[in-house]
């Protein structure tokens, strides 16, 4: 796979992650909590320096690349950090996503994608028998992986 075409396919996936992630919220009632919310910030992050590495060129490709390896690696330790830890909490309030969320007044701009409605106690959901955020781990891993493609370049 070329490079312009997997930055083209991480962006797609990121931000057909948010989509899917709102059609289970506002469809399916899977109200997020603040870490639900921080992996969509990551993934909508992602998605935009992908996308700019799709429409950029070789050195540029490279260098975006190197920048969605560790958010995707945040993303994933954010999901990580849900499960193990949030989801057995009756309350996210002032945790680290929950802060950052409120500084960053998404919440306020566009609540319908960005405003939290769950505890994490609460988020934990399970999708076809895998915790929601195993799913949204699995994409944040195989993003990453995508962006080494950005990085190593066209092959010679």
């Amino acid at each position: 796979m070329s490079p312009r075409a997997a930055a083209w396919l991480i962006a797609a996936a990121s931000f057909a992650s948010v989509v899917a992630a709102l059609v289970a919220q506002h469809g399916f009632g899977m109200q997020p909590c603040p870490w639900c919310i921080l992996q969509r910030i990551v993934f909508l992050l992602v998605g935009l320096v992908a996308l700019l590495a799709a429409l950029g060129g070789g050195l540029l490709r490279r260098l975006l690349g190197l920048l969605i390896v560790p958010l995707a690696l945040a993303g994933a330790a954010a999901a990580l950090y849900q499960h193990f830890v949030a989801a057995k909490s009756t309350s996210c309030d002032l945790t680290f996503a929950d802060r950052l969320i409120r500084s960053l007044r998404l919440d306020s701009l566009l609540p319908a994608v960005f405003e939290v409605r769950g505890s994490c106690a609460d988020a934990a959901v399970d999708l076809f028998g895998v915790p929601f955020e195993f799913w949204s781990l699995a994409l944040f891993v195989l993003l990453a992986a995508g962006a080494v493609v950005l990085v190593r370049g066209a092959p010679r």
